[in-house]
């Protein structure tokens, strides 16, 4: 019974701080798709939005966020100098729920499918929380596609975060969701509404089995990578550190040549209030892009 009730707690506040970063979306400048639609990914439609002129940047956004949600005070300043073309993966917001397996791979997949259906040869990719792990995936496979890399509050294996957060992926259930934001904006855009808890329940399923993509994997990837994370953000410090050291980090720059990838620990932040954090992360962004 207490672990449940943490649990619940734990939602509750993850919750509260989800309807501060929809309150924060909705105030930001809002500027229309200069194109939006579908792209045929391996077997289902993937929703897509393309925004501004330039170097591409593809977004991938949170577990059960639209585009709006994770990146709607980012895409217009980032479509300034950008072309930004942010994806809705398997099941959330515009693109439709399907029975198909829910895999890494083959989200990291539907990426590249989107990219060939834009003809799109190379793209710097951004990924937030599990669109992070969808990232890194597709650094894995499909090196040839990616410019940079920039993963914020992601980890690669289960084992990137900190107990309470693994503990809490395997205890969610779809009822903690109920007439919350998430559900809100499911509901707004999703094609067939009937599907949420479908939905819900096909993500959980995923959250609370563990994961590894690979230390050998992460040390292979030859893209310059920008990790971006919140001191209490969830993620275990000591697993970020090693992560960093994998992609060349944790060095004596003035003894030799300064890393191509770059670690920010952003103060005070948690999870999902991390994103609220416009002008930071987006400095953070320019200077790593450009």
């Amino acid at each position: 019974m207490k672990n449940l009730l943490n649990t619940g707690n734990l939602i509750k506040s993850l919750i509260i701080a989800i309807i501060m970063t929809a309150a924060s979306s909705s105030n930001a400048q809002q500027i229309k798709p200069t194109s939006s639609g579908y792209a045929p990914a391996n077997g289902i439609e993937v929703y897509y939005e393309v925004y501004g002129e330039g170097m591409p940047i593809i977004l991938l956004h949170g577990a059960y966020y639209t585009i709006e949600l994770n990146w709607g005070r980012l895409i217009p300043e980032l479509a300034k100098t950008r072309k930004v073309i942010a994806i809705e993966l398997q099941g959330h917001g515009h693109t439709p729920y399907s029975d198909r397996k829910l895999s890494r791979a083959t989200l990291a997949s539907d990426v590249e499918k989107v990219m060939d259906y834009l003809k799109i040869d190379s793209a710097d990719v951004a990924g937030y929380s599990f669109g992070g792990q969808v990232a890194y995936q597709f650094a894995i496979q499909s090196p040839k596609r990616l410019r940079k890399l920039v993963i914020i509050s992601a980890a690669y294996k289960s084992e990137g975060w900190v107990p309470e957060v693994i503990n809490g992926f395997k205890k969610l259930k779809p009822e903690l969701f109920a007439n919350s934001p998430l559900q809100a904006a499911y509901d707004a855009v999703a094609p067939d509404k009937t599907k949420w808890t479908k939905f819900l329940e096909q993500m959980m399923a995923s959250a609370g089995q563990p994961f590894n993509l690979g230390d050998d994997n992460i040390a292979k990837i030859t893209a310059p990578v920008l990790i971006i994370s919140g001191d209490n953000d969830g993620m275990d410090k000591v697993e970020l550190a090693k992560t960093y050291k994998l992609l060349g980090g944790n060095v004596a720059a003035d003894l030799q040549p300064m890393p191509k990838s770059h670690l920010a620990i952003v103060p005070n932040q948690s999870h999902v209030s991390l994103m609220q954090q416009t002008k930071t992360i987006l400095d953070y962004l320019n200077g790593f892009l450009q």
